[in-house]
């Protein structure tokens, strides 16, 4: 390859990339760009306004002058028609001067909302097709999953979604006549690392945690409660609405993910009482005073209310 060709083939790559950036942040640089211009141009109005009263003087003169002349002049030398087409020169002279004055500042101002509504727009248009797009893996989900229950049953999707494994173990026990046997027996395991991508601890991070486990517990319930209120009340709950109850961060999920009355559950749970959790059940019993929540989201709402 000639180095010309080489020298083209990196100018495109640095062109390229440069491009596929500036598309990636035009939101962010049309809104400063809207910003910046906005300032100015009030900066530039403010401005004009200093040097309004001098093109208003210059009318006020012209208007004097032409009506002295209208009142003191032959009408045969200085006739009523004269009289309103000056008055009309003066008027349009007038405003051209203004337009002079406040174009710069009025054209900018135009061309900052501009910039701002296109940044919305663009926002709108990528926040559209990410929720599309997550509906889209949602969906997919939902469909392996009536696949397995159909396959399987229930008792199995509740198993693979959880994490939970069914093991043969061999247990010791003694028998009637006292003498030890060997018997096996199946048990369920968890994976402590295995949840939803809605979990949050519930923990001193959050301000409305506190030392005492029972009142930590409470808590919860009593916002699981009030949730579970306002989804009857209101028909929809946003997952970012029960991060604020509780205190914790919201995310980008949860401003699409939630509950919708009829299509799921009904109901809001905050996973508190998870019976396949050892910590869930440490601490309904007081011994940790912090837990790892796991909501049961309805999945993307946005488009269902």
């Amino acid at each position: 390859m000639k180095k010309m060709d080489i020298l083209k083939l990196k100018v495109g790559k640095v062109t390229g990339r440069t491009g596929l950036l500036l598309k990636k942040r035009s939101p962010e640089i049309l809104m400063i760009v809207g910003i910046t211009g906005v300032v100015t141009s009030t900066v530039l109005a403010c401005k004009a306004t200093l040097k309004a009263g001098d093109v208003l003087d210059t009318a006020k003169e012209k208007m004097d002058t032409i009506k002295l002349a209208h009142a003191t002049s032959d009408k045969e030398i200085y006739s009523e028609t004269d009289y309103q087409k000056d008055l009309a020169i003066t008027y349009v002279q007038t405003g051209v001067d203004f337009v002079k004055l406040y174009g710069p500042s009025v054209t900018l101002g135009m061309v900052s909302i501009g910039c701002l509504l296109g940044a919305h727009g663009i926002m709108k248009k990528r926040n559209i097709a990410l929720m599309a797009a997550y509906k889209a893996v949602e969906t997919s989900f939902k469909d392996y999953r009536n696949r397995v229950i159909e396959e399987f049953g229930e008792e199995k999707d509740y198993l693979y979604k959880n994490g939970i494994r069914q093991e043969v173990v061999t247990v010791i026990g003694t028998d009637e006549d006292g003498k030890k046997i060997k018997t096996k027996e199946i048990v369920e395991t968890i994976d402590p690392n295995q949840h939803s991508p809605y979990a949050v601890f519930f923990d001193e991070s959050s301000p409305n945690w506190s030392k005492t486990s029972e009142y930590n517990k409470m808590f919860l319930q009593g916002h699981q409660n009030y949730a579970n209120d306002l989804l009857k009340a209101r028909g929809h709950v946003f997952l970012n609405e029960v991060y604020d109850m509780i205190g914790v961060p919201r995310t980008s999920t949860g401003a699409v993910v939630g509950w919708v009355k009829g299509a799921g559950d009904d109901f809001i749970d905050f996973g508190i009482f998870k019976l396949d959790s050892p910590k869930a059940r440490d601490f309904v019993n007081g011994y940790e005073r912090s837990i790892l929540l796991d909501f049961n989201v309805d999945g993307v709402i946005y488009d269902k209310i």
